[in-house]
């Protein structure tokens, strides 16, 4: 059986830009074949946590057909990234360690910032500041959580091993009372 001979299920799909999402129905064979399609994008397994109410006016989308704005910028960041060393190479992890650099802008130190990313969420997270604080947070600490796109070629540069990480997060102490990154 080809690709284009298996059925299309509908599935549940938001993009989360951290202070809210976009939200469609997406016709297609799989769910990844939604997330190789569209950058940015979460299928939603289980949607018994979403009233009908919400779903109900959803619109609706064939991946082989034209997508509706929002929709259609993701598809063409995604048809931007595949061809781009590191393309999908962490797609299937469900646990990833990355250090990523972040430069002083908008009031924000410049640090290094060590995250662990389980199924696609950050969970743990170590901040590496360049004044030599290290300070680690966790999921109660942040209010903002949207997914990382694990297909993103830039992504991959970014790991690092398990051992490293752990390593960063023993020599960092908790955030102090009212601290916010």
């Amino acid at each position: 059986m080809t690709a284009d001979e298996i059925p299309k299920r509908r599935f549940l799909v938001c993009y989360d830009y951290g202070m809210g999402g976009l939200w469609w129905w997406i016709h297609a064979r799989s769910a990844r074949e939604i997330t190789e399609t569209f950058a940015e994008t979460k299928v939603i397994e289980d949607t018994t946590r979403f009233s009908e109410e919400f779903t109900r006016n959803l619109t609706e989308v064939d991946i082989d057909e034209p997508s509706p704005p929002g929709l259609q910028d993701l598809r063409e960041q995604r048809d931007a990234q595949r061809t781009r060393p590191g393309f999908g190479v962490l797609a299937d992890r469900a646990v990833l360690y990355t250090r990523q650099r972040w430069n002083e802008a908008e009031d924000i130190a410049a640090a290094h910032y060590f995250t662990e990313i389980i199924d696609g969420y950050r969970t743990r997270q170590v901040e590496v500041r360049d004044t030599g604080e290290s300070v680690r947070t966790g999921l109660d600490d942040f209010p903002l959580n949207p997914p990382i796109d694990l297909w993103d070629p830039d992504l991959a540069a970014h790991e690092i091993t398990a051992a490293e990480f752990e390593k960063t997060w023993e020599r960092a102490v908790p955030p102090p009372e009212g601290w916010y990154g």
